[in-house]
């Protein structure tokens, strides 16, 4: 099982919706990412906006590449890209980069 950690940057005026909007995502969101290999998917957020996400799962190009491909994603994304920060013309999903593992105690 491969294990995914990343950084993300959500705008400080924006963090309260951030946090509202993930109290309830869609069932079908969900579902999406149960379907495609997202495991053990945590997200944590500091009051600055700075968001750190983990996940587990076998292939992490492919469970990208599997949300990718469902239409729940694409109107997730285009809802939730105008809540981060220097998203360069990424989606918030493609600004995903996976932060190397240094350490892991099992």
């Amino acid at each position: 099982m491969q294990r995914v950690c990343f950084l993300l940057k959500v705008r400080k005026d924006r963090v309260a919706e951030y946090r509202e909007r993930h109290a309830a995502v869609w069932p079908q969101m969900c579902e999406a990412l149960s379907a495609t290999g997202w495991h053990n998917y945590s997200l944590f957020l500091r009051d600055d906006g700075l968001l750190v996400g983990y996940l587990e799962t076998e292939d992490f190009a492919a469970a990208r590449a599997g949300m990718e491909a469902t239409e729940v994603n694409a109107r997730w994304q285009a809802e939730m890209g105008p809540l981060f920060e220097s998203l360069d013309g990424d989606r918030p999903d493609e600004a995903m980069k996976p932060l190397t593992e240094v350490f892991h105690l099992a």
